[in-house]
């Protein structure tokens, strides 16, 4: 690892803050840039809705991400940002499930709505979004940062809620596609305006392995599970607010789709709910001090 979690006692003992990743280094470059053009491709996404060329729900889906990404994900990931150069711990997971969704959706900015004129901003989000997401990994020294974690952390209901998440997930998507395999032009896709749904391509190919894999590593205790289902936890909590929040513009911006409705919105908004209770337990049991003084935990995770 390049840059590890670290700690410097004569400077923690002196009242100095000390970054746990170095300020300034790659991520927090990525993560500005991604910041800037994120803000930017967000609110001409929000308050300039002449400039999608979508379906009504389509348009109103979009611009509900994007009301999400501008009011929720971006400023945390700006305080993340802002925490961890004063030496935060628990805000480096808050900073990699931000920076996540951001990349999640930045995908669907560019793949399910129409061609526009902020094709360019979207292309730098997802090319960003993904590079703070490697730089990021790459800067966290992850058994250091497993050391952090106490002995009480409730892993395996963790990995079980995660693994629950990515079987249903799945069904719910499979449910969907193996009937479309033999048809033409599947329903899913009636009043999308697309020619496939890239939500179906990025979560059956990445994102719900991901999760499932994070699940088994915690299950199993090893030191990678700690850091990838922490990331997936403040995610999917993210997500849960954009799916409500976007079923709830698309729907009111067209009544009569069927890729967007009103009704589901009140569904996410309880799963987000629910998803606040495993972030709680993951974040009480993640400790502040350093590596060193965290001590105990180590015993229980492997690298």
């Amino acid at each position: 690892m390049a840059i590890a979690i670290r700690s410097t006692n004569a400077a923690q003992r002196a009242g100095v803050p000390v970054p746990v990743i170095r300020t300034w280094s790659g991520p927090y470059w990525t993560s500005v840039a991604l910041t800037a053009v994120s803000t930017t491709a967000a609110g001409f996404t929000l308050f300039a809705p002449a400039i999608l060329n979508g379906t009504p729900a389509m348009n109103g889906s979009a611009r509900g991400t994007a009301l999400v990404a501008l009011f929720i994900a971006i400023p945390l990931l700006v305080a993340s940002l802002a925490m961890v150069a004063r030496g935060g711990v628990r805000p480096i997971i808050v900073w990699l499930g931000a920076a996540g969704f951001l990349q999640y959706n930045s995908v669907l900015f560019l793949l399910a709505t129409p061609w526009n004129s902020l094709f360019l901003l979207y292309v730098a989000m997802f090319a960003l979004g993904f590079w703070t997401l490697v730089l990021l990994l790459r800067a966290i020294d992850v058994p250091a940062f497993a050391r952090r974690l106490s002995p009480r952390l409730p892993a395996r209901a963790l990995a079980g809620y995660l693994a629950v998440i990515s079987v249903l997930n799945a069904g719910a998507w499979l449910r969907e596609v193996i009937p479309g395999l033999f048809k033409k032009s599947p329903a899913f896709l009636d009043g999308t305006g697309l020619t496939t749904n890239p939500v179906y391509v990025q979560d059956l190919s990445f994102w719900i392995p991901l999760m499932a894999v994070s699940a088994v590593l915690l299950w199993r205790r090893q030191a990678w599970g700690l850091v990838l289902a922490g990331g997936m936890l403040v995610y999917f909590f993210i997500e849960s607010i954009s799916v409500a929040v976007d079923q709830w513009m698309g729907g009111t911006a067209d009544p009569t789709s069927t890729v967007a409705s009103v009704a589901l919105a009140p569904v996410f908004g309880a799963l987000a709910l629910v998803g606040l209770v495993p972030l709680f337990f993951y974040f009480r049991n993640l400790k502040t001090g350093s590596a060193a003084e965290a001590g105990g935990g180590i015993r229980n995770w492997t690298d």
